[in-house]
């Protein structure tokens, strides 16, 4: 199922046509288009998140697995697209290139501290001296069962997915945790919450992707899941792309798809489409 926002469709224009009434990712609206054929006209680039967005959330990050056929996908979206395909991830790069192999993209990682542009090299941003936030994580998760840390380069998660109603209490924390270290600010993701360096996000990476080939000059399409997507969406609509919230909850994203088994249907979709104009 897919969504518009209301206010401004797909091709620019107020309002919808109704074609298909559909949840948008703050209300209810439609759009009688696929928002992914924007791919179609050479003019856009595509960034795609990938927890919760190219696969389901499970209980431990490890234990996710690409599906051979999504594998598939996007290696021929990224040919047919002229390299204009990067994932913006929460993962590290590390982990991502590891899901993806042998397929190698370029790759934003923990939000944008990490990032791998197409000539190959890995860019790191400076990050501040967190070991108190650290300490403040690991003393709550080793007095609570379900609870587990997850350490990446300048950032660190508290992971409370097996225990959700310990919610409230690691916010609590980790919001002190952010006060006690200066330059940090707190993100709420599924489940986690997750202390890294402000400044930098997922809508600083994708820019940093639209500032050199083969992005530049390229309108952005980017589909996530998360609050911490949310970013992303704000940087690519304010320069006139579009966001697609995957699954529910409220979002400044203008367009929605239900699931990312539906956005994997979408995307096998471009690619039949963009392969057939090359014929």
């Amino acid at each position: 199922m897919i969504g518009a926002d209301g206010v401004n469709g797909v091709d620019g224009t107020n309002g919808v046509d109704g074609a298909s009434s559909v949840d948008r990712a703050g209300g209810a609206a439609g759009h009688p288009d696929d928002p992914l054929r924007l791919l179609e006209d050479g003019r856009h680039a595509l960034f795609l998140d990938f927890d919760g967005t190219l696969v389901e959330l499970v209980a431990r990050p490890e234990l996710v697995a690409l599906a051979p056929a999504l594998q598939h996908t996007i290696a021929l979206l990224q040919q047919l697209l002229d390299g204009r395909l990067a994932l913006v991830s929460g993962r590290p790069v590390a982990q991502i290139d590891a899901l993806l192999a042998p397929l190698c993209v370029p790759v934003a990682g923990v939000h944008g501290l990490e990032r791998r542009g197409v000539d190959g090299v890995l860019r790191r941003a400076a990050i501040p001296d967190m070991s108190s936030v650290l300490a403040a994580a690991s003393a709550l998760a080793a007095a609570h069962a379900g609870l587990w840390v997850e350490q990446k380069y300048g950032a660190l998660a508290l992971h409370y997915r097996q225990a959700p109603q310990l919610g409230p209490l690691c916010e609590a924390t980790m919001r002190a945790a952010v006060l006690a270290c200066p330059g940090t600010v707190l993100l709420h993701g599924k489940m986690v919450a997750e202390i890294k360096p402000a400044g930098i996000d997922k809508g600083t990476a994708i820019a940093a992707f639209l500032a050199e080939p083969p992005f530049a000059g390229h309108l952005a399409v980017f589909a996530g899941d998360d609050m911490t997507d949310e970013a992303g969406f704000a940087l690519v609509q304010q320069g006139g792309g579009i966001g697609i919230k995957v699954g529910p909850g409220p979002s400044i994203a203008r367009c929605r798809l239900d699931s990312p088994a539906a956005l994997a249907s979408s995307l096998a979709q471009l690619v039949q489409t963009l392969s057939r104009r090359t014929e």
